[in-house]
């Protein structure tokens, strides 16, 4: 049975995603990742093996994209520059492209722990 998480709990309610959500999107903005032309998914920390498994999923073509944006924006921070306002990463484009394939790694992960645990019984 799933447990009710704190995101969850936000999405349901219209009370709390209403007065949460500009607090998210104002702390989206002044992260400061949309200035470079980054994703959210492009700042996760891809040194654990999870997140390497859940990249090697992603396709070849969003795998390009991505090392295109990290590279643009690793060349803009040397530089000490960002995007032109209209160049930025828009609320709307800032889809997230590796979280579920981040999520399907985690439950193989969670499944294979559980098998390795099973205690066998011999009558």
């Amino acid at each position: 049975m799933p447990y009710p998480t704190l995101y969850n709990t936000v999405k349901n309610s219209r009370f709390l995603y209403g007065l949460l959500k500009p607090v998210a999107s104002f702390y989206a903005n002044i992260a400061g990742y949309r200035q470079l032309g980054l994703r959210y998914d492009d700042i996760l920390d891809d040194e654990n093996d999870t997140a390497r498994e859940a990249l090697r999923r992603v396709s070849p073509k969003e795998q390009d994209l991505r090392n295109y944006r990290i590279r643009t924006a690793f060349q803009l921070s040397l530089q000490h520059n960002i995007l032109s306002k209209e160049k930025w990463t828009k609320p709307e484009d800032d889809v997230r492209y590796l979280s579920p394939h981040l999520d399907e790694v985690v439950k193989e992960e969670e499944e294979r722990e559980a098998f390795d645990a099973i205690k066998v019984v011999r009558k």
